[in-house]
């Protein structure tokens, strides 16, 4: 293990190479807790509903990450293992399944290169190091939470607390900032959206937000540190808005139409935990 280590320390380039086929192959995966997950918890609301009723709790097949099988929603042919290969697969498909013909969306290509991208790139940035696997496990977070919040606006605990402890824990030995400044950025984070959160409602009697986003910006808090929060919020906030205004303009997007804020948070975390400080700096500097 250590000359395998010494190997990687040694030749940047395998480093990067080996990190983004493993994120190609981590992105596949991504794409089925993203597809996954939300049933999952709808159905677990569904039992938890029907036990509060005094109802016969709903027994459907067992539905998991892991079973069934991945298949076509359509024909419900079962992906081979040669179907499942990250975007290859996709690209020999022409983006078809191989039995119906039915159009495979080019998402899923689009999640895998993406991480698979970004893992190679945060190789480059971080080298071998417990640095890089936390920001690693960070990054592969914010790409499920990301589309998950896209296609439900929900941002599951089972994904944003895990890693807000994560996040914790990493301070403990200092990897992107100290305990102190861990644990101030997490309450931070949340304090901070939730004070909108409540603010936004006694002005109009609407949720502008749910308690996902609070919990999200906790863990990002957890892993940059406090100082740069106010960096996460701005930038998440200019991002959102010219996404939303953009939408409403170009694509029509109703005023009352929820836009998710998971994404924005999501950029702006990445950012801050890349270049935050780097940033901040700069920006006080300036002034």
């Amino acid at each position: 293990m250590t000359g395998f280590i010494e190997a990687l320390q040694a030749s940047p380039p395998l480093l990067i190479t080996g990190c983004a086929l493993l994120g190609l192959l981590v992105g596949s995966f991504l794409n089925v807790v993203i597809h996954r997950l939300p049933v999952m918890m709808q159905r677990e609301w569904d039992a938890q509903c029907a036990e509060l009723k005094g109802e016969p709790a709903p027994t459907p097949e067992r539905f998991d990450i892991v079973v069934p099988r991945s298949r076509c929603p359509q024909c419900g042919h079962g992906i081979t293992a040669l179907e499942n290969l990250p975007v290859v697969s996709w690209l020999a498909l022409r983006g078809r399944c191989s039995a119906c013909g039915t159009g495979i969306s080019a998402r899923y290509p689009l999640v895998e290169a993406l991480t698979g991208v970004l893992s190679g790139y945060l190789a480059w940035h971080f080298g071998v190091g417990l640095p890089l696997l936390g920001a690693l496990v960070f990054c592969w977070a914010l790409i499920a939470l990301t589309f998950i919040d896209v296609d439900t606006t929900l941002l599951p605990d089972s994904i944003t607390l895990p890693l807000l402890w994560l996040g914790l824990l990493l301070a403990l030995g200092n990897v992107f900032v100290p305990l102190a400044d861990a644990v101030i950025g997490a309450v931070a984070g949340y304090l901070a959206l939730w004070s909108v959160y409540w603010g936004f409602k006694l002005l109009t009697g609407k949720e502008g937000m749910g308690y996902g986003d609070f919990k999200l910006l906790a863990a990002i808090g957890a892993f940059v540190g406090w100082s740069v929060l106010p960096l996460v919020i701005l930038l998440s906030s200019m991002v959102g808005a010219v996404i939303g205004i953009g939408l409403i303009v170009f694509a029509r997007h109703g005023r009352s139409v929820p836009i998710p804020f998971g994404p924005y948070l999501a950029i702006a975390g990445m950012i801050a935990l890349l270049w935050g400080t780097a940033i901040t700096h700069g920006w006080l500097e300036a002034i």
